[in-house]
């Protein structure tokens, strides 16, 4: 491909269009191939259809989430934290409810947000319910949830990390998403310790290697300090009478360094990361929507890769032209692919065909070996035998079942490893979620957080 029909334009803006263009092309499509199955499957299955709802809600809940270009930004940390008044600092208003006793946050709730008022990025921030609350385990499955949904994530912390803290942000970065580590309350410390507990903040990740992958997700310039909402001061105020009073001053919010640290990456990135999320669900839906077609229509399936291998075996058996024998058998497996993409109503795409050859050869190579083993241990092969004297029959005969049985397992494994790689590689196709996926990430920059998730976010791809 030329120079000029790369299709990674230079400009970061241009990039971060391509990639959204890719990837609605890519949900549009998934979504057309889906909702039509009823005209590829020759067996209608309405309690299929049924089942799979749920990941066609995924789907188009995807490609909407794209079409409206918003944000999700969601908010996690215990109880206590100021995980609502950091979103209501962000916003300029007190929009959520604060206060001194835990939990006040119960569910997860969303406001949008027009950082700096310009209206070039429309954000949606989530603010989440204490991770340290009772009903540990629906708690657990609502944070896995919204993190899953959301494209950046804000860590609350208000101190020295906790065990529990720790916890809860190492099982929040396996969501992979770009995360930045919020010190709130830095109001309530003097510098001295303000500026100690944040030193602390930077070394986190020093320890075990699971350690120092969380180290390599956050950079220093994804730990910023924040008052959320300050405690309210006492100032002596002096009149001119000369009489002296006491009064409280509540401060205003101080999350200027949280603010420009989350422009930054939705300027530099921010599109690219609606793009990824938005694929990553997409293909997560679609994985889902492949083993649930599988399991449905195992007995099916079975059936059909049993009667081919039968007819195959039969084929080969009568026929007595060897050579015919590898051509038919080829043409008898790519049916049986065929047949079983139909089936199933999934895509075969390059990522499946190029595996399934490989197996396809190896059982025309078994055929041929059949042959020319039946030929050393004979004299003759199958078809030497057939045009031989009366007497050859009962060498025809023998070559005959060998291969068969050599032609009927070559089936039944081919028809075994296309149920596998109709399953896992669904996604592969040219507009498919992991090509694009795997085409973004390996266009990423090194200075951004991309980078340094893309290895990790490329092996989900395997």
């Amino acid at each position: 491909m030329s120079q000029s029909s790369s299709p990674s334009p230079k400009p970061t803006r241009n990039r971060q269009d391509y990639y959204i263009h890719r990837a609605r092309a890519s949900l549009r499509h998934t979504l057309f191939w889906y909702n039509n199955l009823h005209h590829r499957r020759p067996l209608p299955d309405v309690e299929l259809q049924a089942a799979l709802q749920n990941e066609l809600e995924v789907l188009q809940f995807s490609l909407d989430k794209l079409d409206q270009g918003v944000i999700r930004i969601a908010t996690f940390g215990l109880v206590s934290r100021g995980k609502s008044a950091v979103v209501n600092a962000l916003l300029g208003q007190k929009i959520l409810q604060t206060g001194p006793l835990h939990g006040v946050t119960q569910w997860p709730k969303s406001v949008r947000w027009t950082p700096g008022g310009e209206g070039k990025v429309q954000v949606e921030l989530i603010d989440t319910p204490g991770l340290d609350e009772v009903q540990g385990e629906a708690r657990a499955q609502m944070a896995r949830q919204v993190a899953s949904e959301a494209d950046l994530i804000l860590f609350v912390v208000a101190g020295d990390i906790t065990r529990t803290e720790y916890q809860a942000l190492s099982e929040l970065r396996q969501a992979q998403k770009p995360l930045i580590l919020v010190f709130n309350k830095i109001d309530l410390y003097p510098e001295q310790d303000r500026d100690a507990i944040y030193q602390q903040l930077q070394e986190l990740g020093t320890g075990t290697p699971r350690d120092r992958r969380l180290q390599k997700m956050l950079s220093p310039e994804e730990i910023v300090r924040v008052a959320a909402e300050p405690s309210p001061i006492q100032v002596r105020v002096e009149l001119p009478d000369g009489t002296v009073n006491y009064e409280w001053e509540t401060l205003p919010p101080q999350v200027d360094e949280l603010q420009q640290a989350i422009l930054k990456i939705l300027n530099r990135e921010g599109r690219s990361l609606l793009a990824l999320n938005a694929l990553f669900q997409a293909r997560t839906a679609q994985v889902s929507i492949a083993q649930k077609t599988v399991a449905q229509r195992k007995a099916d399936a079975e059936d059909l890769i049993w009667r081919f291998a039968k007819y195959k075996a039969l084929a080969v058996a009568l026929n007595p032209i060897g050579l015919l024998d590898i051509l038919g058998g080829t043409v008898a497996d790519l049916a049986l692919i065929r047949s079983l993409s139909r089936l199933y109503g999934l895509p075969m795409t390059s990522y499946e065909a190029g595996k399934l050859w490989r197996k396809i050869l190896v059982s025309s190579g078994g055929l041929l070996l059949g042959e020319l083993g039946s030929s050393a241990l004979l004299g003759m092969g199958k078809s030497a035998s057939a045009v031989a004297s009366i007497g050859g029959v009962t060498a025809f005969a023998g070559t005959a079942v060998t291969q068969a049985g050599i032609a009927g397992y070559g089936a039944y494994t081919v028809g075994h490893a296309a149920q596998v790689y109709l399953e896992q590689g669904c996604t592969w196709g040219p507009l498919g979620a992991s090509t694009v996926i795997q085409d973004i990430l390996n266009q990423v920059e090194p200075d951004m957080i991309l980078y340094r998730l893309r290895q990790e976010l490329g092996q989900h791809l395997s």
